[in-house]
């Protein structure tokens, strides 16, 4: 029986391990990889305490935190992949399955992240990374002075425009639908395809009304077009929203169910990256510390 499961090696993941090792909480570590959406990154240079660092080396660094600090209290078990999680009717406990084995545990917190949904036309796949990028504020100032389009008309897409003027020469916001406005903005707009070499160089689209295809030369391409959970292993267990982030009390990441936390992109937090995530998942940490400990 352990006092902890942490299911997720992203920074959430490992911020909860380090500490829950600190702490002597006997906890089971289970991800399928380290270092969560950044690890496809080549430069994050807003990691505090890191000027620069790439999602290769952070996932590594990470990873390398962890084992340091795990000794004989935080047992890892990486890739492994988690299937379900079941509460035990006889204690109140949780069963955590995974495509390796099933570990039993007093507490769950989950920092299994999401992953982005990509931009599904041709050229978009060979320049991922390449010009094509999905965060603002971690990439936004390599782009200083370009012309850039963000692909999304949601919340996400208009707020990442907005911190995109700040170092961006142009903003172009292109979106399929047309109940959004905003300057500059395309609605009513498809992308058809992606140009580039070795870098973007421009992107194809089509408008309802003025038709085409066209081209606008741009350098960056941010894809703001939501994100995919990775909360499907928790069924009904808790409440989730409709987007199946998992619906937690930003006080103490306490999902709905006793028992079960959660930090990181997997929940209705307002804001994803990563410092937030490690933030609240040592928020989490210390409410199930008091939680085992109170009892």
């Amino acid at each position: 029986m352990y006092d902890l499961a942490i299911i997720g090696g992203g920074p959430a993941g490992v911020a909860a391990g380090v500490y829950a090792s600190r702490k002597r909480l006997k906890t089971v570590f289970i991800a399928k990889d380290f270092g969560g959406q950044s690890i496809v990154s080549d430069g994050i240079e807003n990691w505090i305490g890191t000027i620069k660092i790439s999602g290769a080396d952070l996932a590594k660094s990470l990873e390398n935190h962890l084992r340091e600090y795990a000794g004989d209290v935080v047992d890892v078990k990486a890739s492994e992949l988690v299937m379900s999680i079941r509460r035990a009717s006889e204690d109140g406990s949780f069963v955590v399955k995974t495509d390796k084995g099933e570990y039993t545990a007093k507490t769950v917190l989950v920092t299994a992240g999401s992953a982005r949904r990509k931009l599904g036309v041709p050229g978009a796949e060979a320049l991922e990374h390449k010009g094509i990028t999905y965060c603002a504020s971690c990439d936004g100032p390599l782009f200083a002075d370009m012309d850039v389009a963000v692909i999304g008309g949601g919340n996400a897409g208009f707020e990442t425009a907005a911190q995109l003027l700040a170092y961006c020469k142009s903003v172009t916001l292109i979106h399929k639908n047309d109940e959004f406005k905003a300057d500059p903005v395309t609605l009513g707009t498809e992308i058809l395809k992606v140009n580039g070499d070795k870098f973007v160089s421009g992107l194809v689209y089509q408008n309802k009304k003025s038709g085409g295809p066209r081209e606008l030369p741009v350098q960056g391409i941010f894809v703001e077009i939501g994100s995919t959970p990775a909360t499907d292993f928790l069924g009904s267990l808790v409440e989730l929203t409709p987007y199946k982030q998992i619906v937690v009390d930003p006080k103490n990441q306490r999902a709905s169910v006793d028992g079960i936390w959660a930090a990181g992109d997997c929940t209705n937090g307002l804001y994803h990256q990563n410092n937030i995530a490690a933030g609240d998942a040592v928020k989490a940490l210390e409410d199930i510390y008091m939680y085992l400990h109170a009892k």
